[in-house]
């Protein structure tokens, strides 16, 4: 494959709000911006965020595919993939994957990539995964999103035709700005706090996995021992009713502010003091990128690959899921050190520049398009 322009078609389920989503629209962008032609296939609808792709130019295809085995959404992948075909099939996740491999079946030879974001199924012998598997015989790559991803996946047996390697996840640093007190004060100020108060904040949707209610029962001991912190929770899901519910019946209802869904993370974050995540699983957080990205001292579960992120002692703590008591611990060990929150926010915004940008990860999977030895 020449080192000039790449044909990439990237297949999804579709592009609603989400880690994987925002990731394969800034890929994809950036890799318009570096002069190759993309184009992406949704295996579902389309989705709230494709017009940020539609809007820069870039095709994107639903292929309405409804519940259980649906040969017309197979057709109208195939069609699609046969219309303008791509040197680079990449897809993400093994839903998208095996039907799109089995849609480009027969079709003129592509070099297929596949990432596999969060830590993959919670069932691994499922018929999901087994039809997974299966598609590995045509697959050139299979790339993780973080290391402990990687060798839980190699653990399960996947073993594409080449390699099963890492390539983190990245976002656009340039959109985020780090904290800075002139934000803090305009975000206490909208939010009905006092000027003085330490703000705790959380991006994520609101459910069982994130474990928001681990977070509020540990806010709920560090607010009883200092009582100029505040709580806030930006993202909505099925768990909300129940979470403010629970709020009220720890009786931090005046401490505690739930956001919903944002657009509007980045212009949030540089107005927190700390960025707190409770996830019971996670892959490669975006949520903990964007966080460093902000210059955010950062206090996350020990699950998934956060600790790849957040190193314990350097931007942030690491502590055991589930726990609520070491998680509050945690928190008030930073807010009670104010130079020492101040450095380790610097620390996460220094590792964001160098480690997490979008351009980063675009060098890594051109690498794996390529068919170059290390992404």
């Amino acid at each position: 494959m020449s080192a000039t322009t790449l044909h990439i078609s990237h297949v999804v389920e579709n592009l609603e709000r989400g880690g994987l989503e925002r990731m394969v629209i800034d890929l994809a962008l950036a890799q318009r911006e570096a002069g190759h032609r993309c184009r992406v296939a949704c295996l579902y609808e389309t989705g709230a965020l494709a017009s940020e792709l539609t809007s820069a130019g870039i095709e994107v295809r639903a292929c309405e595919k409804r519940g259980g085995a649906d040969f017309s959404a197979l057709r109208r992948l195939r069609a699609w993939l046969r219309a303008a075909p791509g040197a680079v099939l990449h897809t993400h996740n093994a839903n998208a994957h095996y039907h799109a491999v089995l849609a480009a079946f027969g079709l003129p030879p592509m070099r297929v990539i596949n990432t596999r974001h969060g830590m993959g199924a919670t069932k691994p012998r499922s018929r999901g995964e087994w039809l997974y598997r299966r598609a590995m015989s045509r697959t050139h790559r299979v790339a993780a999103v973080c290391e402990a991803a990687r060798q839980r996946f190699a653990a399960q047996g996947v073993r594409p035709r080449e390699a099963l390697t890492a390539v983190p996840n990245g976002i656009r640093i340039d959109r985020f700005s780090p904290a800075d007190a002139q934000t803090r004060a305009a975000l206490r100020s909208i939010l009905g706090f006092a000027a003085q108060t330490r703000l705790i904040g959380t991006v994520g949707r609101l459910n069982p996995v994130k474990d928001q209610s681990m977070l509020l029962r540990a806010f709920a001991r560090l607010h009883a021992e200092r009582a100029d912190t505040a709580l806030v929770l930006v993202g909505d899901g099925p768990l909300r009713a129940a979470l403010e519910a629970e709020v009220s019946a720890l009786g931090i209802g005046t401490a505690v502010r739930f956001l919903g869904d944002r657009d509007d993370v980045r212009r949030l974050l540089p107005g927190f003091d700390l960025f707190a995540l409770s996830s019971k699983s996670e892959g490669y957080s975006m949520a903990l990128l964007e966080a460093c990205a902000s210059g955010l001292p950062i206090v996350a579960t020990d699950v998934g690959g956060n600790r790849e992120i957040v190193v314990d002692g350097r931007n942030g703590k690491v502590v055991p899921s589930g726990a609520a008591e070491a998680f509050s611990i945690a928190m008030q060990a930073l807010i009670d050190d104010p130079a020492e929150t101040m450095r380790m926010g610097a620390a996460s915004r220094e590792w964001a520049l160098r480690e997490a940008s979008i351009a980063t990860m675009a060098r890594r999977y051109d690498a794996l398009y390529r068919g170059e030895a290390s992404a």
